[in-house]
């Protein structure tokens, strides 16, 4: 994705109408009750379902903004999102949202976007795993269109060190704050180990592990993520996978972060900082990472876009997609 692009997110979103909590008031009130629900369901039937859904947020804000395009499966015309690199047997639980969909569908159909279906669903399972509450603004549109290159061109790696994690955020007008308090999303969920088996044997071309990996967490690790061993394997993101708290970064500052991605956070002089406050100050990490995805919520391109009846394919409907542009 080009530069004058993600200035285009990040500068020029005054186009679309702009969002606002409670949107959904007067058309469909029981919107994010329904939303919730559902969350609540799935996260009971499988914990880790509540990670997986607010990490779609993530992926699909950070390209062409919040506008579901990551829902899109691909067409023979068209190679979306969900087999991009940072995607491809990584994101999960689409089924969720198509539950939450389907669900809204029967209380207010054709009204409530797939794109505010995954803000919202984000927030749920934060709240629902102890997390803090926040008041979402709604009013997105979904995408026409998705792309498997934006998304590869975008969205870091696992093995990403924090000096490239800062230059992404700066370029969507995100602070190295917010970047420190948004990865605290990993304090639920897990990762494969497909994505630490070079820091674990490997680190940067040196046959060595990485240094700063606290040395009995590393055998952990080396148990769990054998070389040779089957790398889709999972291991915990933090010591309390299910629990939204702080413990994410009181393991970063023992050298018991899980991805290079998370652990870099600790290391780099400019991030550390905010790792450190939050390792010992809950209550600030809960507030900052509030106030991050909100300003990551706010992330729009611009374009045209519909309320789609299937999150996964777009309505294919040229008369009504000519009158929104």
């Amino acid at each position: 994705m080009s530069l004058p692009l993600l200035l285009f997110l990040t500068i020029s979103s005054a186009a679309p109408p702009p969002l606002q909590p409670g949107f959904y008031s007067e058309e469909c009130p029981a919107a994010e009750t329904t939303v919730r629900d559902v969350i609540r369901k799935a996260m009971a039937t499988e914990a880790r379902s509540g990670a997986s859904v607010m990490r779609l947020q993530f992926h699909d804000c950070f390209v062409n903004g919040c506008d579901a395009s990551l829902l899109l499966d691909d067409t023979p015309t068209m190679l979306g999102e969900k087999l991009s690199l940072s995607n491809i047997n990584s994101l999960r639980s689409f089924e969720v949202i198509d539950e939450v969909k389907d669900a809204l569908e029967q209380v207010c159909p054709g009204v409530v976007s797939c794109a505010d279906i995954i803000v919202m669903a984000a927030r749920d399972a934060v709240v629902l795993s102890g997390g803090p509450n926040w008041e979402v603004k709604l009013g997105r549109k979904d995408s026409l269109t998705a792309s498997q290159e934006d998304s590869d061109d975008i969205m870091p790696s696992p093995r990403a060190n924090a000096t490239t994690l800062i230059s992404l955020f700066t370029k969507f007008n995100l602070s190295i704050k917010d970047l420190v308090a948004l990865s605290g999303s990993h304090s639920i969920g897990q990762a494969r180990c497909f994505s630490i088996v070079f820091r674990l044997y490997n680190q940067s071309g040196t046959g060595k592990p990485d240094p700063t990996i606290e040395p009995k967490y590393r055998e952990k690790l080396n148990h769990l993520c054998p070389l040779g061993g089957d790398e889709n394997v999972t291991g915990d993101l933090d010591a309390t996978p299910e629990i939204f708290d702080n413990q994410y970064f009181k393991d970063l500052v023992m050298g018991r972060g899980f991805l290079n991605s998370d652990e870099t956070l600790f290391s780099n002089g400019e991030t550390r900082e905010y790792v450190t406050e939050f390792s010992v100050n809950q209550s600030e990490f809960f507030k900052a990472f509030v106030e991050g995805m909100i300003k990551m919520g706010d992330l729009q391109s611009g374009r045209p876009g519909e309320i789609r009846r299937n999150c996964r394919v777009v309505n294919g409907r040229p008369f009504d997609i000519l009158l929104e542009d």
